[in-house]
């Protein structure tokens, strides 16, 4: 299947919710990200807020739109959509085809700040810092790109802070069987294999 029509899949997912596939096997990011991490977080954390938000709704829209309208709903449809959500988003950010910041979101980096360096610097810096559990993203809103933490599931569309184009998964469990609790290690290997067409996809849709 081709990368556009996954992509679509993952953006106007409307049919219930079931997990998204895996666009790569489990050990594809290795050695940045660890085969056994993935088949946990996928298999246990993933389908775990699948599953978890079926039994909290009956309601069928689509994944987006109810993360977008779940600030207020009951801890279960609000934590479980997002982390349904974040999810489906963070394994289509990653990629085992590792290519450097490319197309629309390179121009538009080096406008928001200054440099991909720099963009690397705060985004690290603002992930390594976010205390205890939960995503820090970098959005659109309006003209710009910002760089926001969210706690928990919490998705930047929940408060209206921005469009997620590329996010970072600060769980715990989304890096310590590997790195322990060296965090800013597991942030700057996660660079190294992000997906930057994904991002650009994001970037650029209504």
């Amino acid at each position: 299947m081709r990368f556009e029509k996954l992509s679509k899949v993952i953006l106007e997912q409307a049919d219930g919710y079931k997990p998204v596939k895996l666009p790569y096997s489990f050990d594809a990011l290795e050695p940045h990200i660890d085969e056994e991490t993935m088949k946990l977080h996928y298999n246990k954390h993933y389908k775990g807020y699948i599953k978890k938000l079926n039994d909290a709704t009956n309601v069928r829209t689509d994944l987006e739109t109810l993360v977008k309208k779940s600030a207020n709903k009951k801890d279960a449809i609000k934590n479980n959509a997002g982390g349904a959500y974040n999810h489906q988003l963070f394994w289509y950010m990653m990629t085992s085809d590792k290519h450097p910041v490319r197309g629309i979101i390179k121009e538009e980096i080096e406008k928001n700040f200054k440099s991909i360096d720099n963009f690397y610097e705060e985004f690290t810096k603002q992930a390594k810092s976010h205390f205890g559990s939960g995503w820090v993203w970098l959005v659109k809103k309006g003209n710009r790109l910002k760089i926001v933490q969210t706690d928990n599931q919490d998705n930047p569309l929940m408060y209206d802070l921005g469009t997620p184009i590329l996010g970072i998964d600060v769980w715990e469990h989304a890096y310590y069987k590997k790195y322990g609790p060296d965090r800013e290690k597991y942030i700057k290997n996660f660079l190294k294999v992000v997906n930057w067409d994904y991002v650009n996809l994001l970037l650029t849709k209504d």
